[in-house]
Formats: C-alpha cells, sequence, structure tokens
C-alpha cells in the first residue's frame, strides 16, 4: 500500500485547508474545507481510520504541491484551535550517536568515568524493547513548550537573544491527539527539527531543561499508518550558496534502543498528558547533530531535512532576535 500523506496549507481565503498529497508527489488533493485537527477529530470519535477519511472527503481539483511551497503557503501539518491545548515535548537519547555527542559533551567533567547519558543510552539497550504490551525501561523526556513554539515549514526558527547557541535535531516525531474519552490516537508521524541551545546544555547536563526550551518545526507532511523501521535521512545547513555541513542519518525503530511503542507508554501513562482534545507533538530523538561535529549555525543558516517516505523536505531559517533584557515580574 502506498504511503498517505496528508498536510495543510493556507487557502486563497487566508484559512487552513487539509490535503492528501498525490501518487506524483508533485500533485495535492484538498480535502473538504476542514483543517487536518478536524479531519483526525472526526475520524478519532467515529472509530474510523484516518486515511479512509481522507479519501471519501478528497476533492477531484489538483493542488500544485510546489507551488505552495514556493508561495509560503505551507502550514504546521496539524494544530490546536487553542495552542495551549497542544503540548511539544520528546525523548533524548534514544539513538547511538547523540548518546556519544551527548557523551562527548560531559565526559570532560567525568574525568573519563561513564557519563550519564551514556548510563542512560544503555538503559534503553537493556529494557528499552519489551514484548509488545508489556512496560520497558523510561527514556528521557523533556517538555518543549506548547503550540505556540511551533514554526511553519518555511518558517523562520528564533534564536533569542539570551541563547547561546541555535542548533538543528534532525528527527521524527510523533502527532496524537487525545480521544473524548481519553485515549490516545495517533495522527501519524513527521520529519521534525527539534532545534535546541546545544552550547547552553554542554556547560553542564542539568541545563538540557532549558536547552531545550525553544521553538521547532515539523512537517510539512504527516505520514499515516506505520513508520518503516529503517529510515534514512540527510540533513544540511546551508549559509547563502554554500552547504557548510551535511550528514546522513538512520532512525525508526531499527536503529533505535527504544521502541516506539514503549516510548509512547511512558509519555501517555501520565493522566495529565490524557486530556480529550487535546494534542501532542513528541519528538523520538535525533540521530546526529552539528553541534557534536563542531559546527556552529549562524543567522540566516538555512536548516534542511529530508527522508523517505515523506516527499518535500522540512526547511527553516535561523533568526536572530533582539535581547528582551531583564524579564522581571511586578507585584499585584
Amino acid at each position: 500500500m502506498e504511503p498517505v500523506l496528508l498536510f495543510q496549507y493556507r487557502g486563497e481565503d487566508g484559512q487552513p485547508r487539509a490535503a492528501r498529497v498525490a501518487a506524483d508527489g508533485r500533485a495535492a488533493e484538498s480535502i473538504g474545507t476542514g483543517t487536518l485537527y478536524e479531519l483526525a477529530r472526526d475520524a478519532a470519535e467515529s472509530r474510523r481510520p484516518l486515511a479512509v477519511l481522507a479519501e471519501e472527503r478528497a476533492r477531484a481539483d489538483l493542488l500544485d504541491y510546489g507551488a505552495l511551497a514556493l508561495e509560503g503557503r505551507l502550514l504546521s501539518p496539524v494544530v490546536h484551535p487553542d495552542p495551549a491545548h497542544c503540548l511539544v515535548t520528546g525523548t533524548g537519547l534514544t539513538h547511538l550517536a547523540s548518546a556519544a555527542g551527548r557523551d562527548k559533551m560531559h565526559a570532560a567533567a567525568m574525568a573519563g568515568k561513564e557519563t550519564d547519558s551514556m548510563r542512560m543510552y544503555a538503559i534503553g539497550v537493556e529494557g528499552g524493547r519489551p514484548p509488545a504490551g508489556a512496560v520497558g525501561a523510561p527514556p528521557e523526556w523533556f517538555f518543549k513548550g506548547d503550540g505556540s513554539a511551533l514554526v511553519p515549514p518555511g518558517g523562520d526558527l528564533p534564536l533569542p537573544g539570551y541563547a547561546e547557541d541555535g542548533g538543528e535535531e534532525s528527527e521524527i516525531a510523533g502527532l496524537y491527539l487525545i480521544r473524548s474519552d481519553g485515549v490516545p490516537m495517533r495522527i501519524g508521524y513527521a520529519l521534525g527539527n527539534e532545534y535546541s541551545d546545544h552550547r547552553l546544555e554542554s556547560r553542564n547536563y542539568l541545563y538540557l531543561a532549558h536547552s531545550k526550551l525553544r521553538a521547532c518545526s515539523v512537517g510539512p507532511e504527516i505520514l499515516v499508518g506505520a513508520l518503516p523501521q529503517d529510515v534514512r535521512g540527510k540533513v544540511s545547513i546551508r549559509r547563502g550558496q554554500q552547504t557548510v555541513w551535511s550528514e546522513n542519518f538512520a532512525t525508526g525503530e531499527a536503529n533505535m534502543c527504544h521502541s516506539l511503542a514503549n516510548l509512547e507508554h511512558h509519555h501517555f501513562k501520565y493522566a495529565t498528558f490524557r486530556r480529550p482534545g487535546d494534542l501532542h507533538i513528541h519528538f523520538f530523538g535525533a540521530a546526529c547533530v552539528s553541534y557534536a561535529r563542531g559546527v556552529r549555525a549562524e543567522n540566516g543558516d538555512l536548516f534542511e531535512i529530508s527522508a523517505a517516505p515523506f516527499v518535500r523536505p522540512l526547511r527553516n531559517r535561523l533568526r536572530a532576535m533582539p535581547d528582551e533584557g531583564f524579564v522581571g515580574a511586578l507585584p499585584l
């Protein structure tokens, strides 16, 4: 069965619209006049497969997918009407390369001893892939923000004035809707740039929580159905006409120390993450990062992430923001 890829775009009236990528990857079919959130909610509440509902509602008129991208009309693939009801989170140390990079950051401070990063990765290797239905070892977990942290494909990733660095993290994200009875429903998977402050994190691993409170981007497409076991992709940083860094990466369960089911369980086991109607975007971990290769992104650099079976790459530019200075609180 051909993969089903859904996305959102801005219609001529300025409103978000859901669409399905056509078989040739160049055209697309609009899906009614609603959003992808509405489509997913209808599928969840009717207990019908999302791919089937999308096919039923697909319209005969074809869209030029490439033109939508060139015109800057591609949107985040799914958003909640109220950004506060979309939670963006993730897990780290799920790939050996990222664990090795994190280990390198903190190895000097440990004076040759095994770092907590490598110990966490080893815990995943030993117990992160339990039999179906069983509970495995918990992964590292972090919070990035709510839906306001989402930058659409083609949008700028802001580099705050207080940030020490702004580096890409190319990975796969799972997108979920909580059904009215509190059951998490997986909408699908998307390419993601989790984007973090690695320089801050490298100073002390206890700064990890701060380093993750940044913007991020996913899309442009959602893969509906199973994620391939072995996903091969490429990530690059372009500065003007020059590619300053590029690397191939491997992700998917075949290249991870945790199963996706185990990562999902250790997120949704918390009742607070099963609030009906909420969206969740959960990053599954990066296989490589430019910072670990000694590369530091600069203002105006373009991040590009691509991987099959996704058709279009995820592109975002780094944009430095003015320093807001001291932010204090006033007494009431």
